[in-house]
């Protein structure tokens, strides 16, 4: 991204510009002492986002965030005063931030991945998907009231996050099933399991619901699996999920 800094109080200006460039997310940074020099910048480069005092000489910063948007419409707001009072006025121009001074690199970082939508999600829950199929929490195997609750857990994992279908999951969990209401009518009590099984350890995040479609948030779980395919690591030894035989597709794709 790339920053501009605008503050005509130049400890503060040098203090917030050292914490914007403290973000591995920032390339850049331009700082400015004055509004009018902050926007003719603005008008020839392009600007990612904008780090601005409210209360400065000139324009001021009410006014600067309105012409930079305007020339700008990308570009995101955050707002950096000691006074709050103006946080009213600030969101009527639907900028991206609000900090109070003084501001920290964390101040800036936390305010960056708000914008980027990624807010680092806690990890749940962890499972192992080389080898045995396990789930743990804390160290600890998650309990289950039916084994096909596990698989039924396993198979949304192997999916990687992808939305499907409950007559998608039946035909891989009961590929020889002839009898789709049965298969349908056990698959909601294994939903209902899993839920409570994952309710019972505060992850109930983990499980999501789009209408017809089911999935889980991968970036809830720590599993050896996505780690592979992220880093290569840890390193795949042939043994997939082995409980379940549908896992052997995914196994020998892994193998590639």
């Amino acid at each position: 991204m790339i920053a501009i800094t605008v503050d005509d109080e130049r400890p503060m200006l040098t203090a917030l510009t050292k914490s914007v460039l403290a973000s591995p997310d920032i390339t850049s940074v331009e700082e400015f002492s004055t509004c009018s020099a902050a926007l003719e910048w603005s008008r020839n480069h392009s600007v990612d986002i904008a780090f601005l005092d409210i209360s400065m000489r000139g324009m001021g910063g009410l006014a600067l965030a309105e012409s930079i948007t305007e020339i700008r419409p990308n570009c995101k707001i955050i707002f950096c005063t000691g006074f709050s009072q103006y946080a009213v006025d600030a969101f009527r121009l639907h900028v991206s931030g609000y900090l109070l001074k003084p501001v920290t690199a964390e101040d800036v970082q936390r305010e960056i991945d708000h914008i980027k939508g990624a807010k680092t999600k806690e990890k749940l829950l962890t499972v192992k998907c080389f080898g045995y199929f396990e789930v743990l929490f804390r160290g600890e195997a998650l309990r289950f009231k039916r084994s096909r609750s596990k698989e039924l857990l396993a198979v949304l994992v192997d999916r990687k996050g992808a939305e499907m279908t409950a007559k998608q999951i039946c035909a891989i969990m009961w590929p020889e099933s002839d009898d789709d209401e049965k298969s349908m009518n056990y698959l909601h009590q294994l939903f209902y399991d899993l839920r409570n099984a994952l309710e019972a350890v505060h992850a109930e995040e983990i499980l999501q619901q789009n209408g017809y479609y089911y999935s889980l948030d991968k970036e809830r779980i720590d599993c050896d699996y996505y780690s592979f395919l992220q880093t290569g690591k840890p390193e795949f030894r042939g043994e997939y999920m082995t409980q379940y035989s549908w896992a052997e597709e995914t196994c020998a794709l892994l193998w590639k």
